[in-house]
């Protein structure tokens, strides 16, 4: 996979987050940057006195995290990699978009837990923010995650029409089975359908039951079809399709946990008429309730809510 160019880890971030990072980057021949952002400083830390002398607790507190961001990219340098670091302050996922919108990067990697205390103080927890707001794919990695993953799931919606929908179809399949084949994982595509009105059409209706089922089938078929379409538009062979019945949440989700999925792709789609909030009920909902790590992709044209300065 040769997609991505110029790729930024986000601190704080696990050991095998890194590694990942790391190998994607050597792997796409791609610039590697380990962002750190903190939050600002109290007013009240710049009056701090010890022994009735002034203590610069931020220049502290920033020479120590410099110190920690220079040691992890040297930890990496072994994996053939040279990561180069930001130190950033302000509200960091913020200041990270600002990052992604000014020095053009094309993926961001996270982990996807935050620690609390102190820490969450700092650094906060920016993986949902970065979900929304972010203009490039977000790989959010399941903390210890193994480098390798073994089972990948696609969600695909090629009900949806337009260029934008389209292209989001293609950048998610290419996404997916590209890292498959670099991880040497088994790629999943899945699609959850229903028939609109199916429960109110075998009661109030009085419907017979066989021609509601016809109905199903029919819609099934018709689903089963936009799917292959699809794949055979983008050239995508996954090992396996899954055409669950019912609402895509519930449908997902039991996938991902039968399957024992470890990562799951998802692209995003706007809300209408809420400018900035990116990610629709059913994809946020469903990101909310899986285990796995995740890799969510916006629409062509999205426009981040966050501005530069």
């Amino acid at each position: 996979m040769k997609r991505f160019k110029n790729i930024s880890l986000i601190y704080e971030c696990d050991q095998p987050t890194l590694e990942r990072a790391a190998l994607l980057a050597k792997a796409n021949h791609a610039r590697l940057t380990i962002i750190h952002a903190i939050k600002e400083f109290p007013n009240s830390w710049q009056h701090l006195y010890v022994d009735n002398k002034p203590v610069d607790v931020k220049k502290l507190v920033m020479e120590d995290q410099q110190k920690r961001l220079n040691e992890l990219a040297s930890s990496v340098h072994s994996l053939g990699v040279h990561p180069k670091t930001r130190l950033l302050e302000g509200e960091p996922f913020v200041e990270i978009i600002r990052d992604v919108i000014d020095y053009h990067r094309d993926l961001v990697v996270m982990t996807m837990d935050s620690k609390p205390g102190w820490r969450e103080f700092f650094f906060g927890n920016t993986v949902s923010a970065m979900m929304r707001d972010c203009p490039c794919p977000v790989l959010a990695l399941k903390p210890t995650q193994s480098r390798c993953f073994k089972t990948i799931l696609v969600a695909v919606d090629p009900v949806l029409v337009g260029d934008s929908h389209d292209t989001l179809n293609r950048v998610i399949l290419e996404l997916a089975s590209s890292l498959a084949v670099l991880e040497g994982a088994e790629l999943h595509v899945v699609h959850a359908w229903r028939l609109e009105g199916e429960s109110m059409m075998r009661g109030r209706f009085g419907i017979p039951t066989a021609d509601v089922d016809r109905a199903v089938l029919q819609e099934f078929e018709k689903r089963r079809d936009l799917v292959d379409s699809l794949l055979k538009k983008h050239s995508v062979s996954p090992q396996h399709v899954h055409l669950p019945k019912g609402e895509a949440i519930p449908a997902i989700t039991e996938l991902v946990k039968n399957l024992g999925v470890d990562l799951l792709v998802m692209g995003t789609v706007c809300r209408t008429g809420i400018p900035g909030f990116i990610i629709g009920n059913t994809a946020e909902q469903i990101l909310n309730a899986v285990e796995c790590s995740t890799l969510t992709v916006k629409p062509e044209g999205f426009v981040s809510p966050v501005t530069t300065h």
